[in-house]
């Protein structure tokens, strides 16, 4: 993608609050990158896909994560109110199958689950969102609105084999394909769906089935069951942000079938609205240039690679890359993240502790380029440049970039103690080597430097004196 342009400042929409740059954003559905208009410019809403909570969450889920948390972090600095809704699938068959593997009951692999992935993403500096709805408490909203597709044609509940299910009607909805941006036949030639004697169509999808006795079930027109995957988005979006609003977002992997089917449901259960006006997608995560799978060896959940790095480092690396762009994580990226860190770590401690600055505005332009995150960081290498040179000005304005981008969130002394507090038997050596440089026993000095580096312990000797970061 092309470099951007630090002056861009952008002229501002009308009904945008004064002042307010414009933020370009590409819609997955309209195919095109162009200016942001809020449905309404006092309260933006927006909604992301959370996760289906049987397992660790894994660095490919953490992306869209990432995403989502820097676009809302931007929204907040450009409109007065913004209303960030993320949900928990807390249904689901894969639920069911880890419970039975495990042996454990649904409700604690799930309450566990949900409780490792708040962990996770606190670890990566990810803001919680204003409503976190989970599926099962949602359950009466999605029974209204299949009720709904069913009344104006758009699903079918079969007798027969299929009693108890409902299905969504495909051919009956003419837009499906569009956010996908494929022909409908093809899409549903190639879906990975279960074809039953009781589908019209190949390409229907479930809204609801009935559920075995020892399974999560509510009960229903057409008898206790649960709800299908897609049906639950749709029904918490709207209980939350109503028939049409202005975000939704998710892995480009969403976007067939999850995202075309939750739109098709979503304008076919409340005729005239738009559900979403922009559809957001981040590219997927490679890891050594290859695809995540467990089968190459090569999946890494969010708790391994924490094991390796703080948590700032794998968020760096994660913005350091367009969200459009494929990313591949190699633990040499993952290195040179935490290096990068470490510089303008170094750059706040050299310019000291001066008054608060605002985020420049070459940053915030750059990240109404749709959300271009890699030429924000590279205002903000710059402003360490000036900070290392003395600038304390230039620190200030780093430690406020950092704060939009979710970075730079300890003190320096903190970071290079690896988050922690000082370790007494580090200080102590610290003194002990001061000691023998003042007795003049420089052999002594070096010793106890090496022993230290030796621990991964670096020594950096300034005019305030001793100070020690973790190599």
């Amino acid at each position: 993608m092309s470099p951007p342009d630090p002056s861009f400042a952008g002229p501002s929409l009308s009904g945008v609050p004064s002042g307010t740059p414009v933020l370009l954003l590409h819609d997955s559905l309209s195919r095109r990158t162009g200016p942001f208009a809020p449905i309404d410019p006092d309260h933006v809403r927006v909604y992301y896909c959370g996760p289906t909570v049987y397992d660790l969450a894994h660095i490919g889920n953490l992306r869209a994560m990432v995403s989502a948390d820097l676009l809302v972090r931007l929204l907040r600095r450009l409109y007065p109110r913004v209303t960030f809704v993320r949900n928990i699938t807390d249904v689901d068959d894969k639920i069911n199958a880890r419970a039975a593997e495990l042996g454990i009951p649904i409700e604690v692999l799930t309450a566990r689950t949900t409780a490792d992935f708040h962990a996770d993403l606190t670890a990566v500096g990810i803001l919680p969102p204003d409503v976190e709805p989970r599926a099962t408490h949602h359950v009466a909203e999605m029974v209204a609105l299949i009720g709904r597709l069913i009344d104006s044609g758009h699903a079918y509940a079969p007798d027969g084999a299929g009693a108890g299910h409902v299905l969504f009607s495909v051919r009956d909805f003419s837009g499906y394909g569009a956010l996908s941006g494929r022909d409908p036949d093809a899409l549903l030639a190639g879906a990975r769906v279960e074809i039953a004697p009781y589908k019209r169509d190949p390409g229907d999808f479930v809204l609801w089935k009935p559920s075995e006795p020892g399974l999560p079930g509510w009960a229903s027109p057409w008898g206790r069951g649960r709800p299908g995957w897609h049906i639950e988005c749709s029904a918490m979006a709207h209980r939350y942000l109503g028939e049409s609003f202005d975000i939704h977002g998710g892995g480009s992997d969403l976007l067939f079938p999850h995202h075309e089917n939750e739109r098709a449901q979503s304008l076919c259960g409340w005729p005239g609205s738009h559900f979403a006006n922009v559809w957001l997608h981040n590219a997927m995560l490679l890891v050594d240039g290859e695809k995540m799978s467990k089968s190459l060896g090569n999946f890494l959940t969010v708790r391994d690679v924490l094991a390796e790095a703080p948590g700032e480092a794998l968020r760096l690396l994660l913005l350091g890359t367009h969200y459009r762009s494929a990313l591949n994580f190699t633990r040499e990226a993952l290195a040179e993240a935490k290096r990068t860190l470490d510089r303008f770590y170094r750059a706040l401690a050299r310019a000291g502790s001066p008054a608060a600055s605002g985020v420049p505005p070459a940053v915030t332009a750059c990240l109404c380029q749709d959300l271009n995150a890699p030429g924000a960081i590279a205002v903000m290498h710059a402003l360490a440049d000036a900070a290392l040179a003395g600038d304390a000005g230039a620190g200030a304005s780093l430690r406020a970039a950092g704060a939009l981008l979710g970075l730079l969130g300890v003190e320096p002394d903190a970071w290079f103690r690896g988050g922690g507090e000082a370790e007494p038997d580090i200080e102590a050596a610290i003194s002990e080597r001061l000691a023998a440089r003042k007795a003049r026993d420089f052999a002594r000095a070096d010793a106890i430097r090496a022993d230290l580096l030796a621990r991964g312990i670096v020594l950096e000797d300034g005019a305030g004196g001793t100070t020690w970061r973790r190599a």
